[in-house]
């Protein structure tokens, strides 16, 4: 699984039947920045396409599974896919420290 950051989204009016009706979002993936004091999250400068299974939005940080994990969920099982949103991340805490959190969560 990686952390990622939702950037947009695509629109596919062409498509195999099975993903038909499916929300895809570009998901910009992030890596945890061990040399940082405190540790940070880092974007990784590239992006991929994943099935949105939770109901996520722009900007949110969200938990990405891919490859033949992407599909084992409820809602993947028999599509084409190889990165599907499992999660929308409220903290994630590295070392002790909180190196991030969702700003609508106390």
């Amino acid at each position: 699984m990686l952390i990622g950051r939702v950037k947009g989204n695509v629109v596919a009016t062409q498509k195999v039947s099975r993903v038909g009706g499916q929300k895809l979002l570009v998901v910009e993936p992030y890596s945890v920045d061990l040399s940082a004091k405190p540790p940070s999250l880092k974007p990784g400068g590239r992006v991929l396409v994943a099935v949105d299974t939770v109901g996520a939005g722009d900007d949110e940080c969200v938990l990405v599974t891919q490859g033949s994990s992407a599909r084992l969920t409820d809602f993947t099982g028999d599509m084409p896919v190889d990165a599907v949103i499992v999660g929308i991340i409220d903290r994630v805490t590295v070392e002790g420290e909180t190196i991030y959190k969702d700003r609508d969560q106390t």
